[in-house]
């Protein structure tokens, strides 16, 4: 057997409950230490906050996407260029997914919650980010029939604790009344960090990278699927996964995410 093969999917299942659980409950402690401890901070500039994480000053800072924006990829436009006016993006490379949504663009304040979500098991912020994309994607969940994290490989779970994409598609349950499938999308192979590289290596990288388990296929067929992640650069991830939902015969395939990349 290769040494990326996966264990079996009922195996799968057990080992990300337990470290899913045993990560929440490491969080939750360490969390109610530090609270004791100390007064709440800003996640993005270290001064104090009530709630929410982020204090009036960054959340000013933050660039929420409204329209006008592409319909297809949901990228802002600097003037309104008219209804179902498509992107220059849009046209020229069409991603597999319908359409996508984000709540901000990807810059300083985003990366901040996105790192601390991600890598620092600030858990505890993802039903505020959840909340904003759960407004961002309105249109997208009012004819979705459920939302699919885009899965870690389980090396990168086993490290991690927790999926954070998985995070933020329970918040967006909890506003949206949508549920959230779990193991119907699974990542067969272990990839390299997209970070670096260019449209063309990340769209290589994840090229087999996604699959949908045996015996899962039905739960997929004919459904409206909201794909859900932190973060869209490229949409080569988002792009794999679509494709591969579609193959297996899902309706469609959208695309919800907290931040995306955009170009200035």
């Amino acid at each position: 057997m290769s040494s990326d093969a996966a264990p079996s999917a009922a195996a799968t299942r057990r080992l990300r409950g337990a470290w899913r659980t045993c990560g929440h409950i490491v969080s939750a402690i360490s969390r109610a230490a530090r609270d004791v401890a100390l007064p709440t901070l800003c996640v993005a500039c270290r001064e104090p906050v009530a709630g929410e994480g982020v204090c009036a000053a960054c959340w000013n800072r933050l660039g929420f996407i409204a329209p006008p924006y592409c319909p297809r990829l949901g990228i802002p436009f600097v003037y309104d260029p008219g209804p179902d006016t498509l992107s220059m993006q849009a046209i020229a490379s069409p991603p597999a997914y319908r359409r996508a949504r984000a709540a901000v663009r990807y810059d300083e304040v985003a990366k901040t919650l996105v790192h601390a979500l991600k890598y620092q098991d600030r858990t505890d912020l993802a039903p505020t980010m959840g909340r904003w994309m759960a407004r961002a994607g309105r249109e997208l969940l009012q004819e979705a029939d459920m939302l699919v994290p885009v899965p870690l490989h389980w090396r990168r779970a086993w490290g991690r604790r927790y999926n954070q994409a998985g995070a933020l598609a329970r918040a967006i349950a909890q506003s949206s009344r949508v549920a959230v499938a779990r193991d119907v999308l699974c990542r067969v192979r272990q990839t390299q960090q997209q970070i670096g590289l260019s449209r063309g290596e990340r769209a290589r990288n994840v090229q087999g990278a996604f699959a949908v388990p045996a015996g899962r296929s039905a739960d997929v067929q004919g459904r409206r699927i909201v794909l859900v992640d932190d973060v869209l650069t490229s949409g080569a991830t988002v792009d794999a996964c679509a494709r591969v939902l579609l193959r297996a015969r899902a309706s469609q395939v959208d695309v919800l995410v907290f931040a995306r990349v955009v170009d200035t």
